[in-house]
C-alpha cells in the first residue's frame, strides 16, 4: 500500500545544501531542540559540515530532518543525530519516514554497517522498531536523559 503522506526528500552534504534549506535546518532544529524542549545547547557544533543533510518537506516548509554522522566524528560507527520532525506533522508517521530514509541514505553513503544514535530515553521504543538496541548506562545530555543505541545491520 502507497504511503498517503506527500513529501520530497532531499539529502545532502554541507556543501551542496542552498542557504534557504540550510536556514530551514536550523530554524526547525532551534524551534524543537531549544523552544520546545526548552533547552540551551550549542546546536552549531562544526560537525555539520562534515555530514549529510536528510531533509523531508511539503511545499515550502521542512517537516522532518536527520543528520547522517560518517563514522569517526560523533562516534566510532556512522551515526544519524539531530532526528526531528516539526509539530505539524507528529502523529502522521512523518518520523517512521524519516528513519527509514536515514538508514537507507546512511547504507548508501557510508556502507552497510553499524549505525549508532545518542536517543532521548522517551524515545527508545520508537528507535526500537527500527532494529536500534539501547546500549550501556542513561546519561544527561544538557539536562535531557539520553541512552547510546546501536543498529547492527
Amino acid at each position: 500500500m502507497a504511503n498517503p503522506i506527500s513529501y520530497i526528500q532531499r539529502c545532502k552534504s554541507f556543501y551542496e545544501i542552498t542557504n534557504t534549506e540550510l536556514y530551514a535546518a536550523m530554524r526547525l532544529r532551534n524551534e524543537v531542540f531549544v523552544v520546545e524542549q526548552n533547552c540551551v545547547f550549542q546546536d552549531a557544533d562544526n560537525k555539520d559540515q562534515q555530514c549529510y543533510h536528510l531533509m523531508l518537506w511539503q511545499d515550502s516548509l521542512l517537516v522532518a530532518y536527520a543528520r547522517l554522522v560518517p563514522a569517526g566524528l560523533s562516534y566510532r560507527e556512522v551515526s544519524i543525530g539531530r532526528i526531528i520532525t516539526s509539530g505539524s506533522v507528529r502523529g502522521t508517521g512523518m518520523g517512521a519516514i524519516l528513519m527509514r530514509h536515514a538508514i537507507e541514505e546512511c547504507q548508501r553513503l557510508f556502507g552497510t554497517g553499524p549505525i549508532r544514535i545518542g536517543a532521548q530515553v522517551y524515545a527508545v521504543p520508537f528507535y526500537e522498531k527500527f532494529g536500534f538496541q539501547a546500549q550501556g548506562e542513561h546519561y544527561d545530555e544538557d539536562g535531557i536523559p539520553h541512552v547510546e543505541m546501536l543498529r547492527l545491520l
